[in-house]
């Protein structure tokens, strides 16, 4: 997420109007369509953030608080606890305000002292190799929020962080790629924020670029951030993980002393498609998580050019997609009965059974061939004896 005044904003337009009109992010994705079908009812979205200060007036109840997986001394009222998880819960809410939210705290807020001490941590382990073993167990936090999240029902996980926050040591780890798998094998629908590091700008410090995770991970649905006018927010990051886009700046957002700001990033972006999701969810619950990404994909306001990296399949349509959703019939993954011949192919070309007998010809040809052999061979080894003696 990022609160400041976001570079130039790139091209790859849709067609979408010019303007931004308040809570543009909600008529952009066609939600208030949507509503009049779903609002996300019995659906539960897990936010795998900097924790969610529940009381917030926008919750109203639909926030319950799951444990605290990344510690750091943090506690709930301090104004670096929640900043970031709140907004995100905030936005998740609002495409989707009959769902629930789930709170897992996996990363921590920016102003987190917790947060310089692991940078510094990373410096050491950057020069000497060896880091404090508490600072390499934060890298557990988000496999374990994962795995979490599904034991305790939810059906969707939302996770608006990036290798950055969470990947340091090893961007690309293990456990976490091993949760993933879990949960798609469960039939959870995980989503997750593309990155802010896509600026062009060489006096931005954070346009590295670089694949993040856990978007990049095989199952996860990454998203990218569109700007008001239809093109990429300058912010968002470029790769082939991306598989759609939804609104990125100027997010109403909630925020953890209460009120309200505007907010840009692909943080909100994640968390508005993962409110989408909730709702196509609410419709028909028997969709997998590949039915997800497919009618996302086949439902988005697509760009001129068609699929980009840069938006990746397009924009979400929130009334579209769950319109498709309500006829989408569910996945059944059963074994599929062979109803071939009794081969694959043409089969054996003679019997498995029979063969033709052997000829005698050849057997007693073999047999003179061997006592040949064995009888030169006999002769060569005497007058080699004879010679030496």
């Amino acid at each position: 997420m990022i609160r400041e005044a976001t570079a130039a904003l790139l091209a790859v337009p849709l067609l979408l109007p010019a303007a931004a009109p308040v809570r543009w992010e909600l008529d952009v994705m066609d939600v208030p369509e949507a509503h009049r079908v779903s609002q996300g009812e019995n659906i539960t979205v897990a936010v795998l953030d900097t924790g969610v200060v529940a009381e917030h007036p926008e919750f109203k109840g639909r926030v319950s608080t799951g444990p605290d997986l990344i510690g750091g001394g943090a506690r709930p009222g301090q104004s670096y606890w929640g900043a970031h998880g709140t907004a995100m819960a905030s936005n998740v809410l609002s495409v989707a305000p009959k769902a629930r939210v789930l709170s897992v705290r996996v990363i921590w807020d920016e102003e987190d002292p917790a947060r310089e001490r692991y940078e510094q941590a990373l410096k050491n382990w950057t020069e000497t190799g060896t880091a404090d073993d508490a600072y390499l167990e934060s890298q557990r936090a988000l496999a374990k929020g994962i795995r979490y999240a599904v034991g305790q029902g939810a059906e969707i996980i939302s996770m608006s962080l990036g290798t950055d926050e969470w990947g340091a040591f090893q961007p690309y780890e293990e456990d976490v790629a091993a949760a993933v798998d879990h949960a798609l094998g469960k039939g959870v629908i995980l989503l997750a924020s593309s990155g802010n590091g896509g600026s062009t700008s060489r006096l931005d410090t954070e346009a590295n670029n670089v694949v993040s995770y856990p978007a990049a991970y095989a199952g996860v649905i990454g998203v990218a951030a569109m700007a008001p006018g239809g093109q990429r927010a300058g912010f968002s990051q470029v790769h082939t993980y991306t598989s759609i886009s939804a609104p990125g700046v100027d997010i109403r957002s909630a925020l953890n002393t209460g009120g309200y700001e505007a907010v840009h990033g692909t943080s909100p972006a994640c968390a508005l498609a993962a409110g989408a999701v909730a709702l196509m969810l609410s419709r028909n619950p028997d969709l997998s998580p590949r039915q997800v990404r497919d009618i996302l994909v086949r439902t988005a306001t697509k760009p001129e050019d068609g699929y980009t990296v840069f938006l990746g399949h397009g924009l979400v349509n929130a009334d579209a997609a769950v319109r498709a959703a309500g006829v989408a019939k569910g996945a059944r993954i059963e074994a599929v009965p062979y109803k071939g011949g009794e081969y694959f192919g043409k089969g054996p070309v003679d019997s498995p059974i029979t063969h033709p007998p052997i000829s005698r010809t050849y057997m007693i040809a073999g047999g003179v061939g061997v006592g040949v052999g064995l009888l030169c061979f006999a002769g060569a080894f005497l007058l080699i004896r004879r010679r030496r003696a």
